[in-house]
C-alpha cells in the first residue's frame, strides 16, 4: 500500500478553516510535530534529540544525534521504572532484512519515526532510551509525562470514485496541518492534477493547492498503490513515500461514502466451514455455520498479506458458543504474531491489546454438532493498526481455522490441516447467490488416531528442557486434555514427560526456550508452578496472586516479577510437515523431526524440592499458556525404591534401571556356571 501525506497546508489556512473538515482540528502554532514530550537526556554518545507523541503509536524524535559507536545499541521502551534490560527493542529502520533487528548506526540532527511493535501503545511505557544491550548501559533517555494526552487522529471516510482509477482506505486529519491518505490509488493520465482543499459543499477551481508528502507542488504522478509499506507517522514534513508514473489534468478530489450490497454461499476447510454475507449499507452481515465441538472455535476474516493466506496482519472474527454459559460469541482478533496472546501481543481479542471489538453477535445456534452465529462488522471500523477495512469492490484474500479455546475462552492453536492453506479470495459486493454442495448435517464425524502413552521419568536428576511440537491429535492434547498453542515443552527429548522429584534433593534444568523478548513466539522461559496453565508473566497481578511460583521467577526492588530461566532457543521442528498423524509411536514421530538451535548459551535452574512442596506441581511458561506438564512430587526414598524394580521410563529404561539388571544378568550367570560344574563332577 502506498500511503500519501498531505502537508504544510499553505499558512493562514488551517484545517478547520475547510468547512469541507470543519470542527475537527484546532490550530497548532509552527511548526507542528505531534505532543512534545521532551527533550533527550545525554549519558554518553552525544545523545540528543527530541521527543514528541504523533499518534498512540508512534513516536518522532526531532534532530536526532548519536556517534553510533555503541556495540549493541538500539531505541528501546518499557514500563520500569527506570530503562532496564526488561525493556524491548523499537526496530529502526522499521522495514529491515533478516531476523535481528539493525544495530542502530550513527545520527547527525535526524529527524526519526519509530512505531512501538507488537501493538504497543505510548501508554503502556513509561520511558525511550537508547540503550546497549550488550552492556546494559542507557546512553539517553526521556520519561513520557504521566498526563501526556497523546493526539488522536480524526477520520473521513475514503475519496469519492469518479475518474483514473482514484481511490483510499479512510482519510485520517493527524493535525491541524497534515491529511494522511493510506493506500491512495490514482492511474497518473491527468496532465496537471494536485492535491487541492477548499471551503463550500463541493470542489470548485476556487481552491487551494497543497504540497504532497515530498513538498513539492509538482503535478501529482500516478500512484499503484502496492509495493510499499505503509509507514508514514502523520508528521507535517520528512516522511518519505515515492510516488512513480506520469501525470495529469486538474481533478477535484471530494469524499463519499459507498453503499454495496450483495450475498454469496462459500465452503472452506473440507467444507466444515459454510460463510455467508450480505453488504448492508456501510457494514457487512456474515453467517458462519460450522461442524465444529463445543470447545472449539471458528475464525474467518481478512488475510494479513494480499493473495495469500497469512495469520500475521490478520484480521478475523473468533466465534463460539459457551458450553459453561449457553451463550454464544463473536469476537474482534488481530494477529501480530503467531504465538498465543499474552495480553500485549499474539492472536488476541482486540480489546485485550488495547482496541475495540467491533463485531456485534446477531444472533446464534447450536444443533446437531453444527454451530450458526450471525454477526456483523463495520465495513471500515476506523481502528488503524487492529482491523482492516473490508472493501466495498474487488477480491480480497480471506483466511479461515478451527481450533481448541483455551480457559480464557480465547482462540488457541489450530492443527494444520484446521486451517486455510490456499490463496482464498471474496468479492463482498458479489450479487450471485451459490449454494453449497453439501449439507453440514451430512458430514461424519472422524475419529482421531491413537493417541501415544505418556512419557514418564523417574530417576533422573538433569533435565534439558527444549521447545517442540505438540504432536498433533496424538500428544499434548489428548495426554492432558488441555488446549496447546502448537508448541510444547520437551524434557530430555520426551514431548511432556511426567517427572518425578523427591522432597529435599536437587534437580537441574537446563533451559533452551529462548531468551529474546522481543520475540514473543521463541520467548519460553521455564518455571514450576502449582499451575495446571502456566503463563504467570501474561497474567495481571490479581491471577497472579491465584499461583504459588516455586522456582524461575524473581521480583525486582519494585516488587515486579521477572523470569531467570530464560536461555537461548532450540526447537525440534519438523523435517517437512507433521507427521504425527502418521507416526504409531513417538519414536518414528522424532525420526520426523531434527534439532535447531539458535546460538547463545543455555540457562540453568537449580532447585531444591521443599519439604513441605505439594505432591502434583507443573513446568509450566513464564510467558505462554499451556505448554508444561505434570511434576510428581515424593518423599525421600520413593524413587531408589521404586527404580530398584528395573522400572522403564519413558519407553527407555534410566542409568539405574540398567545398573539393577546388569546385577540380575550378573548373579544369573554366575548360578548357572555352578550348575554347569556340578552336572560336569
Amino acid at each position: 500500500m502506498i500511503p500519501t501525506v498531505i502537508n504544510n497546508i499553505p499558512k493562514k489556512t488551517d484545517i478547520s478553516d475547510i468547512i469541507l473538515f470543519s470542527g475537527i482540528c484546532g490550530k497548532h502554532p509552527e511548526p507542528y510535530y505531534g505532543r512534545k514530550i521532551g527533550p533527550l537526556v545525554q549519558f554518553g554518545h552525544g545523545i540528543s534529540g527530541t521527543a514528541y507523541a504523533v499518534d498512540e503509536s508512534t513516536i518522532f524524535i526531532k534532530g536526532f544525534s548519536y556517534d553510533g559507536t555503541g556495540p549493541d545499541a538500539f531505541f528501546w521502551v518499557g514500563n520500569s521504572p527506570r530503562p532496564s534490560p526488561e525493556g524491548i527493542i523499537i526496530p529502526y529502520p522499521e522495514d529491515y532484512s533478516g531476523r535481528e533487528p539493525p544495530v542502530l548506526g550513527a545520527h547527525n540532527k535526524s529527524d526519526i519515526i519509530l512505531r512501538l511493535p507488537m501493538g504497543k501503545r505510548i501508554r503502556d511505557i513509561r520511558w525511550l532510551s537508547v540503550w546497549c544491550r550488550r552492556f546494559t548501559v542507557d546512553f539517553g533517555e526521556v520519561f513520557i509525562p504521566p498526563n501526556l494526552e497523546v493526539p488522536k487522529p480524526r477520520v473521513l471516510p475514503e475519496f469519492k470514485r469518479l475518474a483514473h482509477g482514484l481511490r483510499s482506505d479512510n482519510i485520517s486529519i493527524l493535525d491541524a496541518k497534515t491529511f494522511y491518505i493510506p493506500n491512495l490509488h490514482y492511474d497518473g493520465a491527468g496532465p496537471d492534477a494536485y492535491f487541492w482543499v477548499g471551503n463550500g459543499t463541493e470542489p470548485t477551481a476556487y481552491g487551494i493547492k497543497v504540497p504532497n508528502e515530498m513538498e513539492s507542488l509538482e503535478p501529482l504522478r500516478g500512484v499503484p498503490g502496492r509495493g510499499y509499506r505503509d509507514t508514514a507517522a502523520g508528521l507535517p514534513h520528512r516522511i518519505r513515500h515515492r510516488l512513480v508514473g506520469r501525470l495529469v489534468r486538474p481533478i477535484y478530489f471530494s469524499v463519499e461514502l459507498h453503499s454495496l450490497r450483495g450475498g454469496i454461499i462459500l465452503e472452506f476447510l473440507d467444507k466444515r466451514l459454510q460463510v455467508r454475507w450480505e453488504l448492508k449499507d456501510d457494514h457487512v452481515e456474515i453467517t458462519l455455520s460450522a461442524k465444529m465441538g463445543e470447545d472449539q472455535y471458528v475464525a474467518f476474516g481478512l488475510s494479513g498479506a494480499t493473495n495469500k493466506p497469512q495469520m500475521v496482519g490478520g484480521d478475523v472474527i473468533v466465534a463460539y458458543y459457551n458450553s459453561d454459559t449457553g451463550t454464544f460469541h463473536a469476537e474482534d482478533y488481530y494477529m501480530s504474531h503467531t504465538a498465543q496472546c499474552d495480553g500485549k501481543s499474539g492472536v488476541c481479542p482486540d480489546e485485550r491489546v488495547g482496541g475495540r471489538n467491533d463485531v456485534t453477535l446477531l444472533s446464534g445456534e447450536r444443533k446437531n454438532g453444527i454451530t450458526t452465529i450471525k454477526l456483523q462488522r463495520p465495513l471500515k471500523t476506523n481502528e488503524a493498526i487492529h482491523d482492516q477495512p473490508i472493501p466495498m469492490e474487488g477480491e480480497v484474500s480471506v483466511i479461515a481455522a478451527f481450533g481448541p479455546l483455551n480457559a480464557r475462552k480465547e482462540a488457541n492453536a489450530h492443527a494444520a490441516m484446521d486451517k486455510t492453506t490456499d490463496d482464498m479470495r471474496i468479492d463482498f459486493s458479489h450479487y450471485d447467490d451459490h449454494q453449497c454442495t453439501i449439507s453440514l448435517d451430512d458430514l461424519a464425524d472422524e475419529n482421531g488416531p491413537k493417541p501415544w502413552p505418556p512419557a514418564k521419568i523417574i530417576g533422573e536428576s538433569t533435565f534439558n528442557a527444549r521447545i517442540g511440537p505438540t504432536g498433533g491429535k496424538r500428544g499434548y492434547t489428548i495426554i492432558t486434555g488441555q488446549p496447546s498453542w502448537g508448541i510444547a515443552w520437551y524434557l530430555n527429548d520426551l514431548l511432556i514427560p511426567e517427572i518425578t522429584l523427591e522432597r529435599g534433593q536437587t534437580y537441574s534444568f537446563i533451559v533452551e526456550g529462548g531468551d529474546d523478548s522481543s520475540n514473543p513466539a521463541r520467548y519460553h522461559p521455564f518455571y514450576i508452578t502449582d499451575s495446571r496453565e502456566g503463563g504467570f508473566g501474561q497474567k495481571p497481578p490479581h491471577e497472579q496472586q491465584k499461583q504459588k511460583v516455586f522456582a524461575g521467577v524473581a521480583y525486582d526492588h519494585e516488587g515486579y516479577p521477572y523470569p531467570t530461566a530464560a536461555g537461548r532457543y532450540c526447537e525440534w521442528a519438523h523435517k517437512s510437515v507433521d507427521k504425527s498423524a502418521e507416526s504409531e509411536t513417538f519414536q518414528q514421530y522424532m525420526e520426523t523431526l531434527r534439532l535447531e538451535c539458535d546460538q547463545g548459551e543455555p540457562a540453568y535452574l537449580n532447585w531444591t524440592v521443599p519439604m513441605e512442596a505439594p505432591d502434583l506441581l507443573y513446568y509450566q511458561c513464564y510467558t505462554h499458556n499451556n505448554l508444561g506438564w505434570k511434576i510428581n512430587i515424593v518423599d525421600p526414598g520413593y524413587i531408589s525404591e521404586h527404580t530398584n524394580n528395573g522400572q522403564v521410563i519413558g519407553g527407555k529404561l534410566n542409568s539405574s534401571s540398567f545398573l539393577v539388571l546388569t546385577v540380575i544378568s550378573s548373579l544369573v550367570l554366575t548360578k548357572m556356571m555352578q550348575l554347569k560344574k556340578h552336572i560336569i563332577l
